[in-house]
């Protein structure tokens, strides 16, 4: 999203929020209009503005539907000038994000601060807005906006749902053009759009899956060095994850080097391969010692194999020198030469 609209545009929305709100004339809908909306302070409930009114909850969500309704014939018929001007950038700022897009996202391109207050002066001229549809928040979906000739608000729930089910059937991580690609859609920005909206769906370094997986939404430290080493995709410090770990975009990332490393040792998904060195188990890595690793190998091999290769085939699963694994060849009981550097395990008594 490198090209965005001029932010002259913020002193814009609140002039022509304000106009609109000096055409009703009654103060008691005014105040409404601008609690509900949270137009100049904190959105405020039907319950906590009919208490400051002196009237019931009902009657507050009576006079705010007819408030809008009206508002809304007086723009489709043209009346109000401005805000027929800032629908068409609202509109071209839609095209480029792909024809829909959080309230939030629309906001960041228009505003500086892109505030609560800035979303909901978007969000508001958006709903008097002819040419556009506004989706409210709920348990599914965020507060968006999306071009009303492209999508109606149940089309427009149809395909982020859509969405939600090609991510399911992709199972894992995915680029936003293979989840394009499924839910057969020719325009990626679309997808990414729809994807977006959904509170079920969430991205992260350019993959996109459920909220619930790891890879795209890691909620704890176990989650953040998963993702920080399979980035990488080899072994790290733990010094060096700590690191990776404060330059991330995660959120609560302050993280003592303390605190990760003592999460590396709990967690069977992490496997020591060196002195403070950790791989993932998924990348064929198995817990224990050089003597361990050593046992293995020759057990795998079947009949007595020279030094060297043993150094060699330990070496893939362990990041450690080579004396450390001439040392148990030579050291341990369980290892025993039968030939010239060449070793075997010992015969079980």
């Amino acid at each position: 999203m490198a090209e965005t609209t001029p932010k002259a545009a913020e002193p814009q929305i609140e002039s022509v929020v304000r106009s609109v709100l000096d055409t009703i004339e009654r103060e008691r809908e005014r105040e409404i209009i601008s609690r509900r909306f949270g137009l100049f302070d904190r959105k405020e409930t039907l319950e906590q503005i009919g208490e400051l009114l002196g009237i019931t909850r009902e009657r507050v969500r009576q006079l705010e539907k007819a408030v809008i309704t009206k508002l809304k014939a007086s723009a489709q018929k043209g009346d109000f000038v401005n805000v027929l001007k800032l629908q068409e950038t609202l509109v071209q700022e839609l095209h480029r994000l792909g024809m829909a897009a959080r309230v939030s996202d629309l906001s960041a391109r228009l505003t500086k601060a892109n505030s609560k207050i800035d979303q909901a002066q978007v969000s508001f001229l958006a709903n008097l807005s002819p040419k556009l549809s506004v989706l409210d928040e709920n348990d599914f979906f965020y507060h968006a906006v999306a071009i009303a000739s492209e999508h109606e608000k149940n089309t427009l729930k149809d395909q982020v749902t859509a969405t939600v089910e090609a991510i399911k059937k992709i199972g894992v991580p995915a680029g936003i053009e293979i989840v394009a690609e499924t839910v057969k859609d020719k325009s990626v920005a679309h997808t990414r759009a729809l994807a977006s909206i959904s509170k079920q769906i969430a991205n992260l370094n350019g993959r996109w899956g459920l909220i619930k997986w790891p890879m795209v939404n890691p909620k704890n430290i176990r989650d953040k060095i998963y993702v920080i080493l399979h980035e990488n995709g080899k072994h790290m410090h733990f010094n060096e994850i700590a690191a990776a770990i404060k330059d991330s975009s995660f959120k609560r990332k302050d993280v003592t080097t303390q605190a990760i490393h003592n999460e590396l040792i709990k967690d069977d998904r992490f496997i020591l391969i060196g002195r403070g060195i950790y791989a993932l188990k998924e990348w064929g890595y198995k817990k224990g010692t050089v003597a361990d690793i050593i046992t293995e190998v020759l057990k795998k091999a079947g009949e007595p194999l020279h030094r060297d290769e043993i150094v060699k085939r330990v070496l893939k699963n362990r990041y450690v020198k080579e004396t450390t694994i001439l040392l148990n060849l030579q050291g341990k009981p369980q290892f025993k030469r039968v030939a010239k550097a060449t070793y075997s395990l010992t015969d079980e008594k």
